[in-house]
């Protein structure tokens, strides 16, 4: 066996094959309408986004093989995203592939700051390159990119509609007036002092106003309050804080005044409310003071007493925003 070492030479790179749009003015001509008419396609489906979203009620159902009946309104607005967002991307792709310069650079590794004639180079060569990418020589791409983005643009502006109204000031307000009888939860049964036990607990909710049947989702959300009773001993509350309270039953929000989740969880025997979300745990005795975790603030208190009927009812509204601390308000 021969001892030497036979050294293998680099072949370097393999030889660079031009694209058949580099060679062929035809082929070039045929891309470039491809590449326009992908650009099109992507503005149609903007389109169709936008016309579904206004004149396709969101009741209209149609029949589609394999799918079913399917929701007109939003298969229009899936569709022509998908279609708008698909095409522009693969326009892009395909004039980048077949259209922009294809030349092979070799770069030596150098330090990470160039010399200043250098780097006045590079955005020399830069600029070269912006204007070899034939957006000056290819009107029709640069007309059919220019109307993909532009219809484009509009898909986030013309949805943010569905996000409502401006709130106002209708986040520090709840359905809590003085005289709303608290209900149960489900089941919308109004409450007496009796119906609770000593250490028991029950979620409530305002009673409907007359002539409505049903509570909104944001409603539900902001008017939750839990009731929970204690032996009157108990409470280590000041004079106005006490006579917010009925025979040992007090109130609270039961939205964390830290980040708006629901405080689920009472510890009977220490009479602490937690937060399941983040564990910030209040203090029933002291008016749901926060005594761990991340709550800036009490939970709301709400006024209760019994009306003519012995029925718990609200003494007032609640006299601060329910909620987490985005408003700003610290204990």
């Amino acid at each position: 066996m021969s001892n030497e070492i036979e050294l293998i030479k680099d072949p370097g790179l393999p030889a660079h094959v031009h694209r058949q749009a580099d060679i062929d003015p035809v082929a070039a001509a045929r891309a470039e309408r491809q590449v326009a008419i992908l650009f099109m396609l992507s503005a149609l489906g903007t389109l169709l986004l936008i016309f579904s979203y206004f004149f396709i009620s969101e009741e209209t159902f149609i029949f589609i093989p394999v799918l079913g009946q399917t929701n007109a309104h939003q298969l229009g607005l899936g569709m022509g995203m998908a279609i708008a967002l698909f095409c522009i991307g693969a326009g892009l792709i395909h004039w980048a592939k077949t259209l922009m310069p294809d030349e092979e650079v070799v770069a030596q590794r150098h330090e990470f700051r160039s010399e200043d004639e250098d780097r006045s180079d590079f955005v020399k060569t830069v600029k070269e390159g912006a204007a070899s990418a034939g957006l000056g020589r290819r009107p029709l791409i640069k007309r059919t990119l220019g109307a993909a983005l532009g219809l484009s643009a509009l898909s986030p502006l013309i949805l943010l509609r569905d996000l409502g109204p401006l709130p106002g000031d209708e986040l520090s307000k709840t359905s809590w007036k003085a005289g709303t009888r608290l209900v149960t939860d489900p089941g919308d049964r109004p409450l007496r002092p009796e119906d609770l036990e000593v250490g028991a607990v029950a979620q409530t909710l305002p009673e409907l106003p007359a002539g409505e049947d049903h509570r909104s989702l944001a409603d539900i959300g902001k008017d939750a309050v839990l009731l929970i009773r204690l032996r009157p001993e108990e409470f280590n509350l000041d004079a106005e804080r006490l006579s917010w309270t009925h025979e040992g039953i007090i109130a609270f929000s039961k939205i964390c005044s830290h980040m708006g989740c629901a405080v689920a969880l009472y510890e009977q025997q220490t009479k602490h409310l937690l937060c399941p979300c983040h564990q910030s745990t209040f203090d029933v005795t002291r008016a749901a003071k926060v005594i761990f975790g991340p709550a800036a603030r009490p939970l709301p208190q709400l006024a209760i007493t019994v009306d003519a009927d012995g029925y718990l009812v609200a003494q007032a509204p609640f006299n601060e925003p329910v909620g987490p601390s985005f408003w700003e308000r610290s204990s």
